[in-house]
């Protein structure tokens, strides 16, 4: 469990104002000037050394990410852009960053951004973020007034300015290369890759594209050291992460832990215990709803950490835990969530945009059990057609949690087929 001392987001749940003054008392913009003097080729070893992956989802490394950049500016100039679309159905731990503890996120981009060579930065928040996007604009307007941003950025010779842009509400929005064409203006759709956005950007230039959480906890890293952030959590899935538990829990929440925690203890000691009791759990979504559910059986003993996950057959993805108790119709449930991203397919692809739609017609029959029993196998091969053939990852997103769902419940399909079968009989008979 993370102790107290190691915790970086400590006003998360807003106790205290997140004005500058307070977020100052707290240690934010501590010598940022001296972390900046120490140079590019420093900020991103360090971020290398801590070992932090990406929050957004993907939990790739985010120092051999900014180490694409190129190394010198040429004509065009960089870009960095914070990606605060947070559509997944389930998170909502970025609009707490962006709510309580803004000045993190300005001064790590203010970090990140010299790390890259970039003097300006766009952050791209979800279009229903309204009121997370007035905040987090007037932490931005209190660094600009005390220098901490714009013109000689904390006096120490950079310049770097931060605008905001609110986007329109498109889950597909939250992939880097849609959010991209979204915020040149145009409709948002995945682009092909290569280029990558570190050649080919935003508006042509040299871009990276990070989460929230990944660079508002860049500055803890480089002021407390790598070698710190690397000691909390376990090898290769290091540091703090932010939870979203929901659901059939006693006291729904976000909180922070390390890495690796077991879910039980992260759910019992944080959440309050599912509701009814641990014996009543019936599934948990560990990620967010583009990864598969874990039955009982798996969620007794896995651990909340990408691998560990992986290993579990599902993944941390945005660490959003969804809770279902012996109540929860899990079969509906996933098939809600089938037709989110049938709804949500930009239709640029033909797998995802006919195989969603498809999934989810299949699917919502099953529910109801006006399906077949060969048809659960004739579901489970087109999820295996969709995923991973769309150019961005909304397919692979649709496809999971239904194999999820075949993987562990395909019982549960089976008998509701089989019953609504028997009635159909009795009716004729």
């Amino acid at each position: 469990m993370l102790q107290d001392k190691d915790r970086i987001f400590t006003n998360i749940y807003g106790f205290e104002s997140s004005a500058l003054a307070e977020a100052r008392a707290r240690g934010d913009w501590d010598a940022t000037r001296d972390l900046i003097t120490k140079g590019r080729e420093w900020m991103v070893e360090e971020v290398k050394q801590s070992g932090l992956r990406g929050r957004g989802g993907a939990g790739f490394s985010t120092g051999m990410k900014w180490s694409f950049m190129p190394k010198q500016v040429g004509p065009r100039p960089h870009y960095l852009v914070i990606n605060a679309d947070e559509g997944e159905p389930g998170t909502c731990k970025d609009r707490e960053i962006m709510r309580h503890e803004p000045h993190k996120l300005i001064e790590g981009c203010l970090l990140a951004g010299f790390a890259m060579a970039a003097h300006t930065c766009y952050v791209y928040i979800r279009g229903e973020f309204r009121r997370e996007a007035e905040a987090f604009q007037r932490a931005v307007d209190e660094a600009y007034d005390a220098g901490l941003i714009g013109r000689d950025a904390c006096g120490s010779g950079w310049d770097f300015d931060i605008h905001v842009h609110l986007g329109a509400g498109a889950y597909i929005c939250g992939e880097e290369t849609a959010l991209l064409e979204s915020l040149e203006g145009r409709k948002g759709q995945p682009r092909l890759k290569p280029p990558f956005p570190a050649g080919v950007g935003l508006y042509g230039c040299p871009t990276t594209v990070n989460n929230v959480e990944t660079i508002a906890v860049v500055p803890a890293i480089l002021r407390r050291g790598s070698h710190w952030f690397a000691s909390i959590g376990r090898p290769r899935n290091t540091g703090t992460k932010l939870f979203n538990i929901s659901g059939h829990v006693n006291k729904p929440c976000t909180v922070e832990e390390a890495m690796g925690v077991p879910l039980k203890a992260l759910i019992e000691r944080h959440a309050g215990g599912v509701r009814g009791g641990w014996d009543n759990l019936l599934a948990v979504i560990p990620g967010g709803s583009s990864v598969p559910l874990m039955p009982r059986s798996v969620c007794d003993d896995v651990l909340m950490d990408f691998d560990s996950l992986r290993d579990a057959q599902s993944g941390l993805g945005t660490a959003a835990v969804m809770v279902m108790d012996r109540s929860t119709d899990v079969v509906k449930a996933i098939t809600r969530l089938a037709r989110f991203y049938m709804h949500e397919s930009c239709g640029q692809c033909t797998p995802c945009r006919e195989g969603t739609g498809w999934m989810w017609r299949v699917l919502a029959r099953m529910a109801e059990g006006r399906a077949r029993v060969d048809e659960i196998d004739v579901l489970e091969e087109v999820t295996r057609q969709v995923e991973g053939h769309t150019i961005c990852a909304l397919g692979d997103a649709a496809a999971w949690p239904i194999q999820g769902l075949i993987r562990h419940f395909r019982p549960e399909l089976e008998r509701r087929i089989r019953e609504h079968e028997a009635a159909a009989a009795r009716r004729a008979a």
